[in-house]
This record gives C-alpha cells, structure tokens and sequence, in this order.
C-alpha cells in the first residue's frame, strides 16, 4: 500500500477526533455525563469488537493471562472512563472550544509525567515547551486579559486540567504496555463500560433517547472512539510516525470549525492565539525525538 494513504488516514482520524467537544456540547443539553459515557463507551467497544474480529485477531485473546485483565481493567477506568468523564463535566461548564484546548494540555503532561515516572531526562526544551504550553492555556482562560485575571468557570477549568492530566497518565502508563493495538483497546473499553454502567445506575439513570441523540452518540462511540482509532493506527503503519503525529496537531484547529458550525461558538482570537501556543510548546519538545507511535483516542 502507498505511504499517501497514511496521510488519508491521518486526516480523517483528525477530522473525527475533532468533532468530539462540539457534539459532546449538542448532547449535554439534554444528556449528563455519565449517560453520555454509558452509550459512547458501549458503542465503541462493539465497534472495536468488529474490527478485532474483522482482522481475525480474536486468537490473540488467548494469551492474555488474569495480570493482563487486571492491567485493562484499571487502564481502562483511568484513561476511557476517568479522562471522559472530567472532560465531558468541562464542557457542561466551559464553552466548547475552552473545554477542549484546556484539555489538549495533556501531550505536554504526558513528557512531565514521563520524567516523574518513567524516569526520562528533563532538558531545556522540554522546560521551554512546558512553559510555552501553560502560557498559552492561560491565555485561553483569562481570554487575552492578564490585568483582569477574570476565569469563565473554576470548577470547569480544574475538571479540564483533570481531565488532561488522567490522560496524559494513561498515555504514559500505555507507553509501557505491550499488547497489541485494538485488541487491549477493545478490553479497556470492555471494563470501562461496567464503570459507566455502575456510574449511570447510582448517579443518574439509563435514559430514553431520541433519533437526534442516538445519531449524535453512535458518532461518539463508532466514529471517533473506533474507527479514528483505527485509521490512526493504520496511519502509523503505513506512514512517517514523526510526520503523522505532527499532523495530528491539526485536530484542536479542525475542533474550533466544528464548534463554529455546530454550536455556533464565535471562536475568541484568544483561543486562536493560545491553541497555537500550546501546540508550539509540544512541539518544541518533539523537535528531534520520535514522538510516541500510540496516540489513544481522546482525545
């Protein structure tokens, strides 16, 4: 297969990524978090199912030991039950396109907490581009007026910045793994979904949903949590990883179009300006490295 139909991939895992902060903000109007968390992460896993399936790796289940459903099990709950659910309490409380940048804080964490945990070397790029990236996160929330220091949402803020962080734990935890891509993927799906379902039981209820809401959650589960998934992987297979995760940061931009049209944000010069710094910061501290080959869904 020709290495250009890694960039058809990328752009599509892009394009359907980016749609994740406008249709979450359409369905919060009538759904909670926790009923959006129940049906997305219920779709996502029989669309995970299929492709699994479809790829005639279900035999590779069976080398999976009781460690390695107990490694899915808490990885799932951090990264696809966890990093949702704060992401999706944001945008209740932010505008989409706030809740969204705020949150894409979490590939610059994720080189934090790789020096935390995996014990990489902190050097002066990465400090810069840190630095860069929190910069521009203030310049998101304060909306360009540093002398005012005014804030939309505290609470909002602070579920975006939790949201990211948990995140950025999965990635770097995941970065130690070994399993194959979609299979672990199905199974962290698997066990989140008994979260959500527990989550939906005790804190809200399984609603009833209309034809609207069910298009707007299929989309959620089938197209951005499975299929991105997979044309993103493909696009690793097939093509540059460095080429393709930097294209990837067209995601946030392609997110503020969504949010535009759909919800019919106007988007702030100061979101513009800070998305753009923040990516700059990831960017400064990838210069020269060979950027992870696993970027999950998120996100």
């Amino acid at each position: 297969m020709s290495k250009n139909i890694s960039y058809l991939f990328v752009l599509l895992a892009a394009l359907l990524w980016g749609s994740i902060a406008a249709i979450g903000k359409l369905l919060l109007a009538d759904l909670d978090n926790f009923q959006i968390l129940f049906f997305t992460i219920f779709f996502a896993f029989i669309s995970l199912f299929f492709i699994v399936f479809f790829q005639k790796k279900i035999s590779i289940i069976k080398s999976y030991t009781k460690r390695d459903y107990l490694t899915f099990a808490w990885m799932g709950f951090l990264g696809i039950f966890f990093y949702p659910f704060f992401f999706y309490s944001a945008l209740q409380l932010l505008s989409a396109q706030e809740a969204f940048i705020i949150n894409y804080l979490w590939p610059i964490m994720v080189v934090v907490f790789t020096v935390l945990i995996l014990k990489e070397k902190m050097t002066l790029k990465k400090i810069v581009g840190i630095i860069c990236s929190f910069v521009g996160v203030i310049i998101v929330i304060t909306k360009g007026d540093f002398s005012s220091l005014q804030f939309g949402s505290t609470t909002g803020i602070l579920f975006a910045i939790t949201g990211a962080i948990a995140y950025s734990l999965f990635s770097v935890f995941d970065k130690k793994q070994n399993y194959e891509k979609f299979t672990s993927m199905m199974f962290y799906y698997l066990f989140s979904f008994f979260c959500a379902l527990i989550a939906v039981l005790f804190f809200s209820k399984i609603p009833m949903i209309s034809t609207y809401q069910l298009i707007g959650l299929i989309w959620l589960g089938v197209f951005v949590n499975g299929l991105a998934l997979a044309f993103w992987f493909f696009a690793l297979k097939y093509g540059d990883a460095i080429k393709m995760s930097n294209m990837i940061f067209l995601t946030p931009f392609i997110s503020l179009v969504y949010v535009h049209f759909l919800v019919g944000e106007k988007i702030l010069a100061s979101s513009v300006i800070g998305l753009m710094v923040i990516v700059t910061g990831i960017v400064i501290q990838s210069i020269g490295k060979n950027l992870p080959s696993k970027k999950l869904e998120i996100h």
